[in-house]
């Protein structure tokens, strides 16, 4: 996912500091010809333009400053990603260096031995990161990896399809956005378009809900007393299921992908479903999907829930950092660094393949949507990673299946916050 994937990854923010950034200068040491020859393995996500070239780019950059070194790229769409990954870690591995979206997923592979506490190696460079871009990262007191981006889950509209239903705004509550949804079905247009198939992005509907009625600090609490039955968690999930009662998806997302080319992303790129409840990276998986919207695609954040304990300015979502592996040589932690410089890395961020990351790197974003995204940031009073990064990798799992089988019909609303708790009481 992308979350992206596409990420490629995910979580925050922007704050002014100027000049210079990561460190000022290539932190990749010269190497002489002599040097002993190093072949790093680095696995990622950035499938889609403009990162996929952007990432190339800089590993062949790389290279060129360090003539002794090979830099090895795995590039794999998101499901894929996490299984492969998943599956070297259990055999007791990790790659010199990848892709992770921190939380609980990183807490694991730390716990495991499997990545290097990189803290005195990255230092010199820390302050120049914005405190909740590496906050995902940061594992009591130690660094385990670099941010590379950060965003927020918000819907991506259609501004034709929602005119064409007399939609004169954006909805700011969630009943007005279910009233929204009636009004695009009466006008002919399909809602939502949803990756049923991949499950992650089903969850985010969950999770939000679950942020705006029980508030932040219930998703905290969840995770130390193993507890999703709560009466606000069994909210969310009838919320859940009073907008899959209206049948707002395309048909049959229950078995489409998400950046395929009959998939999520596609579908709203070109037209056929009106909205799409997605990260920061959607308007670049769109256009490598679909036709792209254009002028005609716009943002707005997830509404805030009458009644509800949540802000509508907490924000949800993630970024996307690299990591590095036990026992990857230290030339993988100076590309890490090299790939985080503000010269390198405000490429990117101009490019609106990610959100900046570094403290004076605001005035890269180019994209009007991106700048929303980015000032919705700024203001977030909370923020809360994807559920299926913070939590252990077996909870997160069990949330995205239980909430797929609810949007599905298969499952109760109570029946999603007892199936969670269950995995995460084993888990605890």
């Amino acid at each position: 996912m992308k979350r992206c994937l596409v990420l490629i990854a995910t979580a925050v923010l922007i704050t002014g500091c100027g000049g210079g950034g990561g460190g000022g200068g290539s932190t990749a040491p010269q190497q002489s010809g002599s040097a002993a020859k190093v072949t790093l393995e680095w696995w990622h996500l950035s499938t889609t333009e403009p990162l996929k070239s952007l990432w190339a780019q800089r590993a062949k950059e790389f290279e060129a400053k360090n003539p002794n070194v090979t830099i090895k790229a795995t590039v794999l769409e998101n499901d894929a990603y996490k299984a492969k990954l998943t599956t070297i870690t259990q055999s007791g591995k990790a790659p010199d260096l990848f892709a992770t979206w921190g939380g609980g997923v990183l807490k694991q592979q730390v716990d495991a031995g499997l990545v290097k506490d990189i803290s005195s190696d990255v230092a010199d460079v820390l302050p120049n990161f914005t405190p909740a871009a590496l906050s995902a990262y940061q594992i009591d007191g130690k660094t385990y990896g670099l941010p590379t981006d950060i965003g927020l889950v918000g819907f991506w509209y259609n501004k034709k399809l929602f005119a064409k239903a007399g939609i004169t705004q954006p909805p700011a509550t969630w009943s007005a956005f279910l009233e929204d949804v009636k009004k695009l079905k009466a006008a002919g247009v399909t809602p939502i378009a949803l990756a049923g198939k991949e499950k992650w992005p089903g969850h985010y509907y969950w999770a939000y809900l679950a942020m705006r009625i029980a508030g932040l600090d219930a998703l905290k609490q969840a995770a130390v007393d193993h507890d999703f039955t709560k009466p606000d968690f069994v909210a969310a999930g009838q919320q859940v299921k009073a907008l899959a009662d209206l049948q707002p998806f395309q048909k049959g997302f229950l078995g489409a992908g998400y950046g395929t080319p009959d998939g999520q992303a596609a579908t709203v790129a070109n037209g056929k479903a009106a909205m799409e409840l997605m990260g920061q990276w959607a308007p670049s998986v769109q256009k490598d999907a679909g036709k792209g919207l254009g002028d005609d695609l716009g943002f707005f954040p997830f509404p805030a829930v009458e009644g509800g304990k949540g802000s509508i300015s907490d924000a949800f979502g993630g970024g996307g950092g690299l990591a590095v592996g036990a026992d990857a040589p230290a030339e993988a932690v100076q590309f890490v660094k090299f790939m985080t410089e503000m010269d390198n890395h405000s490429k990117a961020v101009a490019a609106g393949g990610v959100l900046p990351v570094l403290k004076g790197e605001e005035n890269a974003v180019k994209d009007p949507n991106l700048k929303q995204v980015a000032t919705a940031l700024a203001a977030a009073g909370g923020y809360q990673l994807y559920l299926d990064q913070a939590y252990p990798p077996a909870v997160g799992q069990q949330v995205n299946d239980s909430v797929a089988e609810l949007i599905a019909g298969t499952k109760t609303p109570e029946e999603v916050g007892k199936a969670i708790t269950e995995v995460a009481k084993s888990e605890g």
